[in-house]
């Protein structure tokens, strides 16, 4: 594993997407490859998450973006984020389709990853994904989620600098309010601005975004920025790759950029720690000892409370009671959040 790990640090592209499948499959070998990139280089990449409602034109802007990025010489990653095919259980590939421009440039690499069903616009081993696309030495990494509503905003808990795509029409207040859209944008981009109501548009966002909470006096405010485009003529694509930029640039002036990560890196290992209690329980809850237990509490002779911790293993701990919380002293206890 360390060999492909150290092919991907080269620019080996077929390496890098061996990797990724790997570390998409999950398992044994997931964990051998994560544990091979570990290094500095992973925290170096710029993540921008790109999310909206279906129909926005989010793979439209992304591949303007990757161009304005490719003009200043960047080299660029992109995790498309697509619906899971309900015949093959992988991705389907829109925005590889939208990104054929990219094909032949070897210093942009598009991926797409399969939802395989999670919610939030998501797929569970995206985060592992944009770690390996770091520790491949790209500098930009853009993640652009599928449209799936008002789920859609997990995309903030793996980026830097999340983009809000909207377009006129894009509903009532109450809707986006639902959506949680205004608290995870950073920046805003009014797709489709040529199209009538564009202007009324980008006023009720102003409107909206002045009813936020008051920031904390401690941190110096950001006020998200409103970019209207036109992403099939190009229009407002570098005015939007500049508000992202300055973006980035208050995170790092503010030292939220260095707080953004080590909440994601939190909510990472958290989501690791859980998934492997979650498979420790099945196992658990599972065989013939657990159907006698379960067939003890059906019958009245042990409450759900004392055969559970029975099974845990913990027949010290039967005092719990419904609702009763554990000690937040452990390692995946979750403190206050800051920001």
């Amino acid at each position: 594993m360390s060999e492909l790990a150290d092919a991907t640090g080269r620019g080996d592209r077929a390496a890098l997407a061996r990797l990724l499948t790997i570390v998409e499959s999950g398992g044994a070998d997931a964990r051998d490859a994560l544990a091979a990139l570990s290094g500095p280089s992973v925290g170096h990449a710029a993540v921008v998450g790109i999310t909206g409602a279906p129909g926005a034109g989010k793979s439209t802007l992304t591949d303007g973006l990757v161009g304005e990025l490719r003009s200043s010489g960047e080299r660029v990653a992109v995790l498309a984020v697509d619906p899971t095919s309900p015949f093959s259980g992988g991705a389907i590939l829109g925005d590889r389709i939208r990104m054929q421009q990219h094909d032949t440039d070897d210093a942009v690499f598009v991926r797409s990853m399969a939802t395989r069903g999670e919610l939030g616009g998501l797929s569970r081993a995206a985060p592992h994904a944009i770690r390996v696309l770091a520790a491949a030495g790209f500098p930009w990494v853009l993640v652009e989620t599928v449209g799936v509503g008002q789920v859609e905003v997990a995309v903030a808990a793996a980026a830097d600098t999340t983009v809000v795509v909207l377009t006129p029409g894009w509903g009532d207040a109450v809707q986006v309010s639902k959506a949680g859209l205004l608290e995870v944008g950073d920046v805003f981009a009014v797709n489709k601005a040529d199209r009538g109501g564009a202007d009324a548009a980008v006023r009720d966002l102003e409107a909206m975004l002045m009813l936020a909470p008051a920031p904390d006096p401690a941190h110096p405010a950001w006020s998200p920025p409103i970019v209207p485009t036109v992403a099939t003529e190009g229009r407002g694509v570098a005015e939007l790759l500049d508000a992202v930029c300055a973006h980035r640039r208050h995170l790092e002036d503010t030292g939220e950029l260095l707080a953004r990560r080590e909440r994601r890196v939190r909510d990472e290992l958290r989501a690791i720690v859980l998934e492997r209690l979650t498979r420790r329980a099945d196992g658990i809850c599972s065989g013939d000892g657990f159907d006698s237990v379960a067939a003890r509490v059906a019958a009245g002779i042990v409450d759900p409370y004392t055969a559970a911790a029975e099974l845990l293993g913990g027949k010290n701990s039967t005092s719990a009671a419904p609702g009763d919380r554990e000690p937040s002293t452990g390692a995946c206890s979750q403190g206050p959040r800051e920001g």
